[in-house]
């Protein structure tokens, strides 16, 4: 049982960054492969990036890699997410998710826990 609470969002230019957190609660946070999705209206839910620190484990969408870090501070029970370089693409509501399977993570339907998202708008 884990319970994730996203933060960080706002509005920035294109060009600029912003870092986004996942607060969890609940069920052992080392234990999981964290990750985060995006979802821009009338589109369905983009991977984003995951992490299973365990395995070593770091992966990102096609579309942010070399622009995006996905982090993780066990001590506090958060995962982040650097963006940096940020283009109006990118603008949509991010979630984190947990899941305990290592298994596709850039699928949506193999987490388990959803945050309630936060948005990221970013401006042209």
């Amino acid at each position: 049982q884990v319970q994730l609470v996203e933060s960080g969002g706002g509005l920035v230019q294109a060009g600029g960054s912003l870092r986004l957190s996942c607060a969890a609660s609940g069920r052992t946070f080392s234990s999981y492969r964290m990750g985060w999705f995006r979802q821009a209206p009338g589109k369905e839910r983009e991977f984003v990036s995951a992490s299973r620190w365990s395995a070593g484990f770091t992966y990102y969408g096609n579309s942010v890699k070399g622009r995006f870090t996905i982090s993780r501070d066990n001590a506090k029970n958060t995962v982040y997410l650097q963006m940096n370089s940020l283009k109006p693409e990118d603008t949509a509501v991010y979630y984190c998710g947990a899941g305990s399977t290592s298994r596709a993570a850039d699928r949506a339907s193999t987490y388990d826990y959803w945050g309630q998202g936060t948005q990221v708008t970013v401006s042209s």
